[in-house]
Formats: structure tokens, C-alpha cells, sequence
């Protein structure tokens, strides 16, 4: 399968999944994903998002040589909310080396207080943010800072549900 040709004719769920399957664990066909994702034109970055999401949360091990790269691109605030998204979906599944903690809690900090940001962003950022702070008790103290401000203001059912089992969990 030519990856690149493949998402530059479709977006679907369907291709989602058969890319999925066709890297599978490899690490060869997962760069070549993983390239497309960092450096490819808008359109293709944003294709590729999807599936990079469904292998990196699969296969772990595959994405971890590429966590400095991911969360560098977590931190521009140009791309397609489909980044981020995915980005987060990946941070929520896996296990964050401590050396990121800091960048990743930065971003999701970030995406809460923006309010552009879409609120799959923002849900994925309350549990990423969660799951850090709570090692942490000066972050604890931050994050709640956060949700507490976040409630002021009309949120999504999503949004609530994701705030309340963060006060839980911390």
C-alpha cells in the first residue's frame, strides 16, 4: 500500500482502518506514516492523524522514539484540530516518560484556556493533564484552578463529565 497516495485520494474510516492494519507493527511503515504526519502538506497531516492515533495506541513501543517530535507539534498553534486530537487521544492512552510531563501539562494547560480550541481537545486535555497532576500537588492545585475556571462558562456534557472525573481522580 502506498500510504501517501492512499490519503491523498480519501479520508474515511474505512482507510482509517486498512492503513491501520497494513502497518501493523512495523516500524518501517510506521515512519513513513510518522513522516507524513510531521512533515507532509496540511491535507495529508491531517489524514494521517487518524490512523497514527489507532497504530501508536495499538503499538506504544512504536511511537515512543517520536514523543519529542509529537509533543513539539502539540505545541504550535497553527495546525488542524485534528492534531492536537490525536496527539492527546495518544498522550491519554500511553504512558508519558517524566522528562514531557512538563511540556505536555504546558499544552494542555494551554488548550484549556484558549477558547478557540475544539472541545475534543479540550477533553482529551482535562484527562492528560489529570493523569500528570496527579504525581504532582502544586500541579494538582493548578489543574483544579483550571476546571474550576473552565466551569464559569458554558461547557459540553463531555467537558462536565471530564472536569468531575478529574476532581475524583485528584
Amino acid at each position: 500500500m502506498d500510504i501517501v497516495q492512499r490519503l491523498s485520494e480519501e479520508h474515511s474510516k474505512t482507510l482509517t482502518m486498512a492503513v491501520v492494519d497494513y502497518i501493523g507493527e512495523d516500524k518501517t511503515k510506521f515512519k513513513i506514516l510518522m513522516d507524513l504526519f510531521l512533515n507532509g502538506q496540511a491535507k495529508l497531516i491531517q489524514r494521517a492523524a487518524w490512523p497514527l492515533s489507532y497504530v501508536a495506541i495499538a503499538h506504544p513501543k512504536l511511537i515512543k522514539p517520536y514523543l519529542d517530535k509529537l509533543i513539539i507539534k502539540l505545541q504550535q498553534t497553527d495546525n488542524h484540530p485534528s492534531v492536537p486530537r490525536n496527539i492527546l487521544r495518544i498522550l491519554e492512552e500511553i504512558e508519558i516518560p517524566e522528562k514531557y510531563e512538563g511540556y505536555v501539562v504546558a499544552c494542555c494547560f494551554s488548550i484549556l484556556t484558549r477558547e478557540a480550541d475544539p472541545i475534543a481537545s479540550k477533553a482529551y486535555s482535562i484527562t492528560v493533564a489529570t493523569k500528570i497532576c496527579k504525581k504532582y500537588p502544586d500541579l494538582k492545585n493548578e489543574l483544579r484552578l483550571h476546571l474550576e475556571h473552565i466551569q464559569n462558562y458554558p461547557i459540553t456534557p463531555a467537558i462536565k463529565f471530564r472536569i468531575k472525573r478529574a476532581i475524583k481522580e485528584l
